[in-house]
């Protein structure tokens, strides 16, 4: 029997159920017949069959510490008769994977699913629940990894989406609520989304298909049952779906898993050179005539830019032969690609344009033992803040890795956070921070930013 329908012979088959869908209303869909004319209505569902045994459910519990002005006070504990030891809450999250290596057992999902859980939990569709093994997680991206040990597992086929076009159909499968599979269709609404938010580095797959909450880490693919993207959030001012959603595209995602199971980690590369974006007054005072691109402020000795022979004042007009709009642009290029990729770098100097190509290598970032400095800082590593850091205008020093029951664990301050200052001392680099050698302040006061903010970290 034909798949072909008889009133539309040119368009696939499963493309048109795409449209179908789409177009009619629930209650059209609802009612429509198993065939016309004798020919079998167009429908998404074998292809779905061998899709949705491959997306899971996540459960992950994170324990978090709960801290109160009052239980802090050792003079209020001792009154009366507290233990000092701090009070905790489990936070909770749902959300969804892809299986894609069923003889290994690996799943992509996103970090903000379970990045820094204590117990994860996976639920495959034929009801099988399991505990999960963390292997790596990419907050720069968004990219997690986990593992499962289990038979009968059925993977995702691996689709090239550098080969996706604005206008292909895609269906996103996931499990929002933490209702069991759900499947909703759209098309490609735009390729290589950028600057949405602040934080990590961005290539997104924008789409109309409806990715909701708990549909995080599942499933975009191609009406061949091909995986090419991995769902990862919507835009809403309402919260709820309003048809922009964001997908990481299935090569990004595959190239971290792949640094992640090898390494645990993503090693990226840099230029090394520090950059601003060019504004009309900037484009003045160099005499440009046009606003786009960006100018280099800095470029470290021994770093690929030099070697590449750009100076401070250049201006980056290309990269790989595509215009260069702004820094993120620039930034996105290094954090995406892998070390030791070639980047073609169109550039203007003294009014004549010319090509140059770098290579981008590892970032070394100098690193500092807390303990040297002062003992109360003892059990504490401090390192440079990245380039990806300071593109974006952060200044400070990386809290590297922190001992537990450290006079500074007990304190509060936690891997991750970046010291912005000491006591009323303000501090942008490792330099600065050394400077705490030859004072020793009576009381260290340490001013901490993280995800929640700026705080006061007192450590005793």
């Amino acid at each position: 029997m034909s798949s072909r329908h008889p009133r539309f012979p040119h368009w696939p088959a499963a493309a048109l159920a795409a449209l179908l869908g789409a177009a009619l209303p629930a209650s059209g869909r609802a009612a429509m017949p198993p065939a016309v004319d004798g020919q079998a209505m167009p429908s998404l569902a074998p292809m779905l069959e061998h899709v949705t045994p491959a997306v899971v459910n996540i459960s992950s519990k994170t324990r978090v510490q709960v801290r109160n002005p009052y239980f802090d006070d050792p003079t209020f504990r001792q009154f009366f008769g507290l233990p000092a030891v701090p009070r905790e809450r489990v936070e909770q999250s749902l959300g969804s994977g892809v299986i894609v290596d069923a003889a290994k057992g690996y799943i992509l999902t996103n970090n903000h699913v379970v990045g820094g859980a204590d117990d994860i939990t996976v639920t495959l569709q034929d009801g099988r629940t399991l505990k999960a093994k963390l292997v790596g997680t990419d907050p720069d991206t968004d990219v997690a990894v986990i593992q499962i040990n289990a038979p009968n597992l059925q993977a995702l086929p691996l689709a090239d989406s550098a080969k996706l076009r604005v206008g292909d159909f895609v269906v996103a499968v996931g499990e929002p609520f933490g209702l069991s599979e759900t499947v909703t269709s759209g098309i490609v609404s735009a390729l290589g989304r950028s600057g949405l938010g602040n934080a990590g580095y961005q290539n997104f797959i924008q789409t109309d298909a409806s990715i909701n909450p708990g549909n995080s880490g599942g499933a975009l693919v191609n009406l061949r049952g091909q995986l090419v993207g991995i769902n990862t959030m919507i835009f809403s001012p309402s919260g709820g779906n309003v048809g922009i959603g964001f997908a990481i595209p299935s090569n990004l995602a595959t190239g971290v898993m792949q640094q992640l199971i090898a390494h645990g980690k993503v090693e990226r590369g840099t230029l090394g050179l520090q950059s601003q974006d060019i504004t009309p007054r900037i484009a003045r005072l160099l005499n440009l005539t046009q606003d786009k691109g960006v100018v280099i402020t800095g470029v470290n000795a021994g770093s690929p830019a030099e070697q590449a022979g750009l100076q401070p004042g250049d201006v980056l007009t290309a990269i790989d032969g595509k215009p260069l709009r702004d820094v993120n642009e620039l930034r996105n290029t290094e954090g995406l690609l892998p070390v030791g990729s070639s980047v073609k770098l169109g550039v203007l100097h003294g009014g004549k344009t010319r090509e140059v190509t770098a290579v981008l290598r590892p970032e070394k970032l100098a690193n500092l033992d807390g303990g040297k400095l002062d003992p109360r800082l003892a059990g504490v590593t401090f390192s440079e803040l990245g380039q990806a850091e300071r593109s974006q205008g952060i200044y400070g020093v990386a809290v590297g890795t922190v001992q537990p029951n450290s006079r500074a664990a007990t304190a509060g301050l936690n891997a991750g956070d970046i010291v912005i200052g000491v006591g009323n001392m303000r501090i942008t680099d490792l330099r600065m921070l050394r400077e705490l050698a030859g004072v020793r302040p009576r009381q260290l006061v340490l001013v901490v930013a993280d995800s929640d903010g700026t705080h006061y970290v007192l450590i005793q």
